[in-house]
């Protein structure tokens, strides 16, 4: 590709639309701190412009912008109109021969035929300069579509300080690829009050007329929000094999199987990410549970250790390990003592899990299942008899 943009700069050159430049990056450095102490745009001065001859040294090869203004329609922002005096003339060749941003995508994008260009706003000046490079290579101008920057919560343009600005970032916090998305193109765009679409809807939706003019703000916390909705409306099949590689972070091995899609059922109601679920699921597949300090002194008493030896022996007698089953054994084991279910319900928990939040109890229990419940309940009443 190189050979192609040296060959249409060398075109460039012979029909006098380029010229060679033997300023140093020293002497441009020099000339530019001068024109901003004097107050003047720090731009090149046209030494070399008019020279006749021809030292034996390392040059640039420049584009000489004519007088004029160059005005453009942009699908989003409509007419846009730059004063060329405003613009360099621009390096389309480096002393070491490779060629510029700028020239690049001209040539490029015209040997690949592209007709349409959608970026960022903060392109408009590489723009201008293109277009005059569009011309002067008698290439089609391709349509301009200049998208609105995402700011931060202050307002500046969003950077890492804002938090994580990759995709790949993002995956890795756990957010859903149809969340982020969802999200990204309801921050530049809408369609009535719709929040929540699918990305069939946007492809069917979506047009770049209705893209907004003004910069979105990125709201983390909206994301979060969206990445909760869908989360919930997954199928935990498909959750559970996203949620594989992130408990190995973590230091679980699991593969998808019935026990994982049960853990991930009795998780999606509660969590904004996929971290969030992989980390408040670890318990189910650790051989032991630390407790908490504050809860093991509440709930781990000699009148829980009764209740737990009594619970384990009910669930024990389950013919059918179910949420409803589970349900009806600590039904039966409140009336028998006449307890209410915190009081039941929070000791087991925090036998269970080392503290007073998880999912709720009864699915708790099923996905972790009869072996585990009991080995639990033993220890933490090995923890009470032993103080």
């Amino acid at each position: 590709l190189i050979e192609e943009h040296k060959s249409e700069a060398a075109k460039l050159l012979e029909d006098g639309l380029l010229y060679r430049c033997w300023c140093t990056p020293d002497e441009l450095k020099l000339r530019r701190e001068a024109a901003l102490k004097a107050g003047l745009p720090p731009k090149y001065n046209g030494k070399c412009r008019g020279r006749t001859d021809t030292p034996d040294a390392p040059h640039a090869l420049r584009f000489k912008v004519e007088p004029g203004t160059t005005v453009f329609a942009d699908l989003i922002k409509g007419a846009i109109s730059i004063d060329n005096s405003t613009i360099e003339d621009l390096v389309v060749l480096r002393s070491d021969g490779t060629p510029t941003y700028n020239f690049t995508v001209v040539v490029d994008d015209a040997s690949m035929g592209i007709t349409h260009v959608l970026r960022g706003d903060d392109h408009i000046n590489n723009t201008v300069k293109q277009i005059l490079l569009y011309r002067a290579l008698g290439r089609d101008i391709p349509v301009f579509a200049h998208l609105p920057m995402i700011l931060g919560a202050d307002k500046a343009r969003l950077s890492k300080r804002h938090g994580a600005t990759s995709v790949t970032a993002y995956r890795d916090m756990g957010i859903l690829p149809h969340a982020l998305i969802n999200y990204l193109a309801r921050l530049g765009w809408s369609h009535g009050d719709q929040e929540i679409f699918t990305v069939e809807e946007l492809k069917e939706k979506f047009t770049i007329e209705h893209v907004g003019k003004s910069s979105g703000v990125f709201n983390p916390e909206k994301l979060a929000w969206l990445n909760q909705h869908y989360i919930k409306e997954s199928d935990a099949n498909s959750l559970a094999e996203l949620l594989v590689p992130i408990l190995r972070s973590l230091g679980v091995e699991t593969t998808v199987d019935e026990r994982l899609i049960k853990v991930v059922k009795t998780l999606q109601e509660r969590s904004k990410t996929l971290v969030e679920m992989a980390e408040g699921s670890v318990f189910f597949f650790t051989d032991s549970v630390e407790y908490d300090a504050k809860a093991r002194k509440k709930f781990l008493t000699p009148e829980s250790a009764l209740l737990f030896k009594a619970l384990g022996e009910g669930l024990s007698a389950l013919a059918d390990f179910t949420e409803a089953s589970i349900e009806g054994v600590f039904g039966a084991l409140m009336e028998e003592k006449g307890i209410k279910l915190g009081a039941l319900a929070q000791p087991v928990r925090v036998a269970l899990t080392g503290g007073t939040k998880s999912p709720g109890i009864f699915e708790t229990i099923e996905a972790m299942g009869l072996d585990m419940t009991r080995e639990r309940l033993e220890a933490a009443t090995q923890a009470i008899e032993g103080g």
